[in-house]
């Protein structure tokens, strides 16, 4: 179902004050019971290409603003519409249960899996709460387990990423931040089980890497990736904020910029206006994405799935000397 947002972006503001105009329109046919079908039917058919125009021109920024839309689906939600008797697990069995990465057993297809991404919150006290997406080791840590009992059980690995980052406080550090990602990219490289990642809004730095070693990559077709964010980069290359745009442009951090340069496999559709537009035919586009992308992995043999992702990862790096 396609829905009307209450957030906003900047380059939207055209498309804004042309709904605003329908809408006064068709209020105004009904309290002075007059026909302005056409005009109506006029202005949607410019509103549609309007649309149509702005976002398939966006810029890496506008994109960066899309994939940090408030209203962006978050795992959770588009696991309600993909997996069937989803189960939640939680705690890392060594200090506590971090809700910035959420995770469990679920069925896709009557087939069993293992899931687990990183979850937002909707409103203030719930971002406070799951820490805006930012884990901490004890999140990573459970991952870890999870992924322990995928390949116990010989069920695939589903992964969504959606975070700004690793959360880089003191307590974080003093828990073992970078020692819980670096064990878990070694696990992931090792996971004797598939492993399909999916970026399904932010995917910062060491936070998404923590669990995105995959078999296959896929992003949303506005996600976005990258191992600094543009606020970041701009601070550091150019200590100046109003570089945003530039950083966003030089950091090659679109899925389409991404797929020309083979970090990821495939780029998954979402509805006109982004996926916040229709949850539920986003999470129909991701349903079909992993379904077929399981079912290619399913058909190799364990030495050639290993193989193939070891291959995979050598790839990533490889340069021309003029």
């Amino acid at each position: 179902m396609v829905e009307r947002s209450r957030y906003y972006l900047d380059f939207e503001k055209p498309i804004i004050e042309l709904e605003q105009k329908i809408t006064e329109l068709e209020g105004l046919a009904k309290k002075e019971k007059l026909d302005f079908k056409e005009e109506i039917k006029i202005l949607q058919s410019r509103l549609k290409n309007l649309k149509e125009s702005i976002f398939a021109n966006l810029t890496p920024w506008q994109r960066v603003q899309l994939a940090r839309h408030p209203e962006r689906p978050k795992p959770l939600q588009l696991a309600s519409f993909i997996f069937e008797d989803f189960l939640l697990l939680h705690g890392d069995r060594l200090y506590g249960d971090d809700q910035a990465i959420i995770g469990g057993l679920a069925k896709i297809e009557n087939e069993g899996i293992v899931f687990i991404g990183h979850q937002k919150g909707k409103s203030i006290k719930e971002n406070l709460s799951r820490n805006f997406g930012m884990a901490h080791p004890e999140g990573y840590r459970k991952a870890s387990r999870l992924m322990s009992l995928a390949e116990k059980f010989k069920k695939p690995v589903v992964t969504f990423i959606d975070t700004p980052g690793a959360y880089p406080g003191i307590q974080a550090e003093e828990r073992g931040q970078a020692e819980a990602i670096a064990a878990n990219l070694e696990k992931m490289a090792r996971l004797e089980t598939p492993i399909l990642v999916i970026v399904t809004g932010e995917g910062g730095s060491g936070g998404a890497l923590g669990i995105g070693v995959g078999d296959r990559i896929l992003m949303l077709e506005n996600a976005i990736y990258s191992v600094i964010s543009p606020e970041g980069c701009a601070a550091i290359l150019w200590k100046n904020q109003e570089k945003v745009e530039e950083a966003a442009e030089a950091l090659r951090l679109t899925s389409q910029d991404l797929m020309k340069l083979g970090l990821i496999e495939e780029i998954i559709p979402e509805p006109l206006g982004g996926a916040h537009k229709d949850i539920e035919q986003t999470a129909i586009n991701i349903k079909q994405a992993i379904i077929r992308n399981l079912s290619e992995l399913k058909d190799l043999t364990l030495p050639e799935l290993l193989e193939k992702r070891y291959e995979k990862y050598r790839r990533i790096g490889k340069f021309k000397r003029k």
